[in-house]
Order: C-alpha cells, then structure tokens, then sequence
C-alpha cells in the first residue's frame, strides 16, 4: 500500500556557514513525529548532521521515517562553519524561490527560512533586498508586508522596522500606520484563527505624548487613523504609553501590540520570551516563519547551536497552515 502524501512545511537551507543546518537537523529530532517537513539544501552540507532521505519532489513519501528528507540543491562550495563562501550565494537565493514556487504550487502547507547571510549575498550574487521580507514580497508581486514577531506571550509588530530611529518620524505616515494595522488584523483572523482581533497601539512618544507636551504624533496622527479604523469596526486601544503597555496583566487585554519602531516591539519579546520567538511575515498569499536570530556564524559548527526558535517557527507555520485550510 502506498503512503499518505501530506503537505509538509518546506525548510530553505539559509546560509550554509551559519547555524542553519545544525538547528534544522536538531529541529528535526525534536519534531519528526510533530510537524512534517523537509529542507531545500544540499545533502552535503547535511551529512554530518542527520541522516537523509533524498526526495524526488516535495510531496513524495520518504522511503525512511527516520531520516530528514531533503529535497536536493546542488552547491558549488562545500559548507565550512563560520566561514560564508560567496560562491554559495546564489543558491541560497534559489532555495528560497524554489520554497516559494513549491509552496504556491501547493505542495507544501507554509515555508520556514533558515538565517540567510546578507553580506554574502550581496557579495556574491548582488541581492538587492535588505532581507527574506523585502524578497519575499517581490517574489509574491505584493506592495504591504508585515513583520509580526510572535510567541506564546506576546505578538508584536512595528510598523517601522530596519531604519534609524532618526527616520522614525518621517517614515510613520498616516497611510503607512493604517496599512499596518489593516493586514495586522487580516493576519490575525487569517493565519492565527483569531475571530475579533484586539490590537494595541502604542504612541510614538514618551507617555504617549502626554497631551502634547512631549510631542504631537499621537494627537495629529496616530488617534486620528485610530478613530477612524475604530469606526470600520476595528478594536483597536491607544495610543497607548509604551512603558505600560506590556506587563502580564496588559498582555491579557489584545492579541497583539502594533509598535511604532523596531526597538519598541523587539525588546518586551525578547525580554519576555527570547529563545522562543518567531519571525512571521503577515500580508503574503502564502505562510512564511522563520526563527527570530541571524546565522551566528561565530558559533557555527560548535555543536551549542539553541534550536528552541527553529523549533517554534515550524510549530507555528503547520498551525498557521492549518489554520489557512
């Protein structure tokens, strides 16, 4: 008798250097009986890490339940821990479209992106994208994305994201808030099954602004996009005062905390939750997670690697796929 094909979550390999495929291969011990996947990489790169089960597609059966099915990608250079060869550079980007194409073609239920270098990138193959979110969304032909970083404590998102904080105000438009909270709240009822979302805004100033005396933004803008999205139906609290807003009691009145920038959402998350947090990109026809770290490429290959992220990104884009239908 055949076996069930099943729509597993597609891994990219990210950067081979890094601790990529150190944290899948663990990932894989943890969640084999949990959550089905398999990596787009190169089997050499995986060989002294897990043993493999060389796929023909994606949604072939693997002939072995006890081997990390691979779906194949030649490399030109051998993976040397620490050390990013920008000869690899272009295959890491195609494991990332060939994640998308399969993905989009059905046969997987969500991708997972391992760390990806972008120095290496950019010297090897000239990537012209300040990360996965911005290529991901080029790849899917969509304008609006959202980086949600999420855990089982807290979901947060800022509008803002990679910019100097000096650029904070100029950036933070109206048009850029609405948007914002708009696929903030599609995403919610969407991926996370959530059926009224109760979204926190926080202001941009110290206390909010407090009236006025410590800046305008939450009085000329912020309320203002507020009040008028509440009017559409929306549930939305704020602006609210940053330094209060995400202690345990607060945490239980919303189902997820719109910042104003990077730092201002990064840091309770990570305070709160740092080895379980996950990167989830709200807005693309598809689910996209990966783990809330970079390629930590000075303890690659030391056999330290955390998996705990890796582990909650998989967890969470099978129930995000599930929860997508």
């Amino acid at each position: 008798m055949a076996k069930t094909q099943v729509r597993r979550v597609a891994v990219t390999c990210g950067e081979p250097a890094g601790i990529g495929p150190e944290i899948i291969a663990q990932a894989w011990r943890e969640l084999r009986c949990e959550v089905p996947f398999f990596v787009i990489g190169d089997p050499d790169h995986f060989a002294d890490l897990a043993p493999m089960a060389v796929l023909d597609a994606p949604d072939a059966p693997a002939e072995e339940a006890d081997a990390l099915p691979i779906l194949p990608q030649s490399f030109p250079a051998p993976r040397q821990p620490g050390k990013p060869d920008p000869k690899n550079a272009q295959g890491v980007i195609d494991a990332i479209g060939r994640g998308v194409e399969i993905v989009q073609a059905g046969q997987a239920s969500a991708v997972c992106t391992a760390p990806i270098h972008k120095q290496a990138l950019q010297d090897g193959a000239d990537f012209a994208y300040p990360g996965h979110t911005e290529y991901l969304a080029a790849l899917a032909g969509v304008e609006t994305v959202v980086m949600m970083l999420a855990s089982e404590q807290l979901r947060v998102v800022p509008a803002t994201i990679h910019i100097p904080l000096e650029d904070v105000k100029e950036t933070l438009t109206a048009q850029l808030l609405e948007d914002v909270v708009r696929v903030t709240h599609a995403g919610l009822m969407r991926d996370f099954a959530v059926p009224s979302p109760r979204i926190a805004v926080a202001g941009l100033n110290p206390h909010a602004g407090e009236g006025g005396k410590m800046g305008r933004e939450e009085i000329e803008m912020i309320a203002p996009v507020l009040e008028t999205l509440r009017a559409q139906g929306f549930d939305l609290r704020g602006p609210l005062s940053a330094d209060t807003m995400f202690h345990a009691a607060m945490r239980t009145s919303y189902d997820a905390a719109i910042c104003m920038y990077h730092d201002q959402a990064l840091i309770p998350i990570k305070t709160l939750d740092f080895d379980r947090g996950v990167n989830v990109t709200l807005g693309l026809p598809f689910v996209r997670t990966s783990p809330d770290h970079g390629t930590a490429l000075d303890i690659a290959g030391q056999g330290i690697a955390n998996p705990s992220s890796m582990i909650e990104a998989l967890r969470m884009a099978a129930q995000m796929g599930a929860a997508r239908g």
